[in-house]
């Protein structure tokens, strides 16, 4: 009886406390009093009631005494359901009082899926033939379409006006939506929002570009970094063409393209230093960076990536004709990458296997007009906020240009900020939920201070204690106080590679990276709990070992061996680990020295 009553409960496509029964013309989860999973059908082309019927899918989670709803796309182009959770815990309290609605766009997840057995995104003949086996209706699976969907969604469920909370991707069909429907929005907030260009279209041209840019981002905003000779964007092109004419087993031209993403702090504190290092012959800091990298690109299949296609073509612009064969949109493309360069030192084919693989779409036919958000289109007056990370592939400045379409449109600017700032670990995603809360609640701008900067750039790795600034600590001669600065600076970089506003996970620096890891120079971190230097070398001739306690206010405290010259030195080492300007106290085989010398 049990399992046939759940299965009934399954076959009408709600889950435990939904009602039986609803209003005429709504959809029966519509009162709902927990959450309520169920499927709208509408026409494949919504400029034609008569075409094919297909179906959507959503998840809504009724608020008792609710005000309000909250719709929300957490990125992709992807399936939206399966995030619920998530969405849950990122919104938290708002949801006390306001309904939560997810719709898997058309196309994805549960909503009508595009299939395509072997798709792929980095060979140019599955993806054409992908297309093929897709045909014409592929052309209606875009952010236009799917936001005509939700829409019939809203009115299904008796809804009135929603607020729209949209992460990467979900920046996009929140602004298509808001071009179609703004009398149905009251307030919008973009994470991570993608730009549209004067066609209505979103471009990807800054994608590339950006990681060059941001190696001098986190560079310029440290001393030690900005003097080391060259500018960053000369340093990384010096290293790619000896990556190219001397080719390193332990680090790959791909691995050095990826060693770019100055987003996540282990590389955004290393990678320029690192690559100055390597070009005078010092390979370790880069050899140890690039052990958190794939050697190539893993392989990108699976049968769900026609949806993706479908969205990633149908709503962007890019360096050829939307129009033209595929034959023509690659000789465009070839010469637009010739010509502008826009990987910087790096050829197509160092990090790509194909020019189709890099644009994927240059296989995928468009040949529906199709813009997410129509050239000239007015847009609602309502509030809208918009979170924009420093080092994040779009700079605030240019959001701050594509959102002035919004009337009411506030762009919050985070300094060291990468992408889906929400999501983000540490007092930097926590900022950026309590201004999203505190938005989606009274529609309010409290606090702009959200700050992801807890750190400064290295300059020269030295290789030797001798290569070491002694500490200044006044009551040590200058060989302690040079054993002092290396010791400190073996613990800082252990210590750095636990920040707390790491992002996606890359290694030890990001947990929940391996748990033990080979140094510098040698020995070997252990990142548990608290951290163990086990005779790790940050400089060649000096090995410490020892405990570092990390308190969750970010305090070290480091108990460790310092061996050097047949002498083994006490040192205890005290600091604010995650700050720009760290200043330590200690003991040094018993000499105490304070964190003003």
């Amino acid at each position: 009886m049990i399992n046939n009553a759940l299965g009934l409960v399954l076959a009408a496509g709600m889950l435990p406390g939904a009602p039986m029964t609803a209003p005429p013309g709504l959809h029966e989860c519509a009162t709902a009093t927990a959450r309520c999973d169920g499927t709208v059908e509408v026409p494949l082309d919504w400029d034609d009631p008569s075409s094919e019927r297909i179906t959507v899918a959503f998840a809504f989670v009724p608020a008792k005494d609710a005000d309000g709803t909250v719709v929300a796309n957490l990125g992709g182009p992807s399936p939206a359901i399966h995030g619920v959770p998530y969405a849950q815990q990122t919104l938290g309290p708002v949801l006390e009082r306001k309904n939560l609605l997810m719709m898997d766009p058309r196309g994805l997840g549960k909503s009508s899926p595009l299939q395509c057995p072997g798709a792929s995104l980095l060979t140019p003949e599955k993806i054409a033939a992908c297309a093929e086996r897709i045909g014409p209706r592929g052309a209606y699976f875009t952010a236009d379409q799917a936001s005509h969907d939700l829409d019939a969604v809203r009115k299904a469920l008796g809804l009135g006006t929603v607020s729209f909370y949209g992460n990467s991707y979900g920046t996009l069909y929140a602004q298509a939506y808001a071009a179609r429907y703004p009398r149905s929005l009251d307030a919008i907030f973009l994470d991570s929002a993608m730009t549209i260009g004067r066609d209505g279209y979103t471009t990807w041209e800054n994608y590339f570009p950006s990681a060059i840019r941001n190696l001098g981002v986190t560079c310029e905003r440290s001393k030690a970094c900005a003097a080391l000779p060259g500018t960053p964007s000369e340093i990384w092109a010096r290293l790619v063409e000896r990556l190219r004419e001397r080719p390193d087993p332990d680090v790959t031209v791909f691995q050095s393209f990826a060693l770019k993403g100055m987003d996540r702090p282990v590389f955004g504190r290393e990678s320029v230093a690192a690559a100055h290092a390597y070009l005078r012959g010092d390979r370790a800091p880069l050899h140890r960076l690039a052990r958190l990298i794939p050697k190539t690109m893993p392989p990108m299949e699976d049968p769900s990536f026609a949806g993706y296609l479908a969205y990633r073509c149908g709503d962007g612009t890019f360096p050829f004709g939307r129009d033209a064969p595929s034959a023509e949109r690659r000789a465009q493309a070839e010469r637009y990458y010739e010509r502008e360069r826009p990987l910087g030192p790096y050829q197509i084919t160092e990090v790509f296997p194909a020019i189709g693989s890099l644009e994927p779409c240059i296989d995928w036919p468009t040949p529906r007009h199709s813009p997410p958000r129509p050239p000239g289109q007015a847009l609602p007056s309502v509030p809208v906020l918009v979170m924009a990370g420093e080092l994040d592939f779009e700079t605030p400045a240019d959001l701050a240009d594509t959102m002035r379409a919004f009337p009411n449109a506030t762009v919050v600017s985070v300094p060291f900020g990468g992408h889906a700032l929400a999501g983000a670990p540490g007092p930097m995603g926590d900022c950026v939920r309590g201004m999203l809360r505190t938005f989606l609640t009274t529609k309010q701008i409290t606090d702009r201070r959200c700050n992801s900067e807890n750190y400064r750039a290295v300059g020269r790795f030295p290789q030797r204690l001798a290569d070491v600034t002694p500490h200044p600590a006044a009551r040590l001669t200058a060989g302690q106080r040079r054993v002092l600065a290396a010791a400190f600076a073996t613990a800082a970089d252990a210590t750095a590679r636990r920040n707390p506003n790491a992002g996606l996970p890359a290694g030890p620096s990001d947990p929940p990276g391996p748990a033990d890891q080979p140094d510098l120079r040698g020995g070997q971190v252990a990142f548990g709990t608290d951290l163990t230097l086990d005779n790790v070398r940050y400089v060649e001739d000096l090995p410490v070992s020892g405990p570092i306690t990390l308190s969750p206010e970010g305090r070290a405290t480091a108990t460790l061996r310092a061996g050097t010259g047949g002498r083994t030195h006490q040192v205890t080492l005290t600091w604010k680990a995650f700050t720009l300007d760290a200043k330590v106290s200690g003991t040094f085989d018993g000499i105490p020295f304070g964190e003003r010398e």
